[in-house]
């Protein structure tokens, strides 16, 4: 995966909080390391099969770090079996029940998720911390606004508001030098959950505050994992796989470009290496729109033109269009993989 920004690029120009460094298994996070992508399974984590093979597609995504819920002793005592099968570092989502912690150590997760505002009195987070301590494994401290009592409610860092949050994590910051895990909570389905969580973790990223993102969302999270690192391409902090650059259309489009564009951006979902691939619905303008593009097509009535880098390739269908730039894109890959670096 690279996760270097591209020279020709402008990057923020407020710099990172200097944070202190935590490894979360084979992940480390804080410090200089690249801000990783988090998401968390939808799956009954006693059905150690089903949380696997959803921890497997969100590893495909591009996910680092996963997290599952432990809501009793059957689901923590299968946790060694889930990490043994999985390739990504495990957390153990804990609440209540301080014991499920203590379980989930003995497992060998990578990390505990707790939240003081619910796991009982200080002998039982002692207990906890010392059992961590002694396995080496991280601790996330995770304060959710809904999950606390009233007098302490104004000091929690987890809010569904995006702008709570934000107030929250900016006054953190300035107490402790230890990296964040940033996420809205409870942002809701797809599309007012992204637009939450692109607000809210866009304003912290942007002033250099997180080192761990989760974009929570009601739906599949592999799409968490996909809307976290466009947040992180956004604003130029990671790359991974294709940006997509098409038009936001007009009355002048004669391509079907909402199909097009579907199709591309599906075709090169398997690609990992960084990549701006356009998709442009005017054959006039569209090559000037999209000439920082690796590749790209610009459609117009029954044909459009193949190019690369600002340059034309070839004339093709409207029908081939789709087929021509993946094979463009897939072909150029495979030869830049065969030739030797330098």
């Amino acid at each position: 995966m690279t996760t270097d920004v591209r020279p020709t690029q402008p990057a923020l120009s407020r710099p990172r909080r200097k944070t202190r460094v935590v490894r979360v298994g084979s992940v480390v996070v804080g410090g200089d390391a690249p801000i990783s992508v988090q998401s968390m399974t939808t799956t009954d984590t006693r059905d150690a099969a089903a949380t696997v093979a959803e921890i497997r597609r969100l590893e495909e995504a591009g996910c680092e770090i996963a997290r599952v819920a432990v809501p009793d002793r059957e689901a923590a005592t299968v946790l060694g079996a889930i990490k043994r099968e999985i390739g990504v570092p495990l957390v153990a989502d804990i609440h209540f029940d301080y014991r499920l912690a203590l379980i989930a150590a003995e497992q060998g997760v990578d990390c505990l998720r707790i939240n003081p505002g619910n796991i009982g009195e200080r002998s039982r987070i002692e207990a906890v911390v010392k059992a961590a301590k002694e396995r080496r494994i991280s601790i996330r401290i995770g304060v959710n606004a809904g999950s606390l009592e009233e007098d302490i409610l104004e000091r929690s860092l987890k809010a569904s508001h995006p702008l709570l949050a934000v107030q929250a994590y900016r006054l953190m910051a300035e107490q402790c030098d230890y990296p964040f895990h940033l996420g809205i909570t409870e942002a809701g389905p797809l599309v007012p959950g992204t637009v939450k969580s692109s607000i809210g973790l866009g304003l912290l990223l942007a002033e250099g505050i997180g080192d761990t993102i989760r974009v929570s969302l009601t739906a599949d999270p592999v799409e968490e994992v996909k809307v976290g690192f466009e947040i992180l391409k956004a604003l130029r902090l990671r790359h991974r796989g294709v940006n997509i650059i098409s038009c936001p259309t007009c009355g002048r489009l004669e391509i079907d470009l909402f199909r097009l564009a579907a199709e591309i951006e599906r075709r090169l979902a398997h690609v990992t290496e960084p990549l701006d691939v356009a998709v442009l619905g005017c054959v006039v303008n569209g090559i000037g729109e999209g000439r920082e593009a690796d590749f790209g097509i610009a459609g117009g009535k029954g044909v459009g033109l193949l190019f690369r880098k600002g340059e034309i390739v070839r004339k093709v269908k409207e029908a081939e269009l789709a087929d021509a730039l993946v094979d463009l894109v897939e072909s150029s890959l495979r030869h830049s993989a065969l030739t030797p670096a330098g």
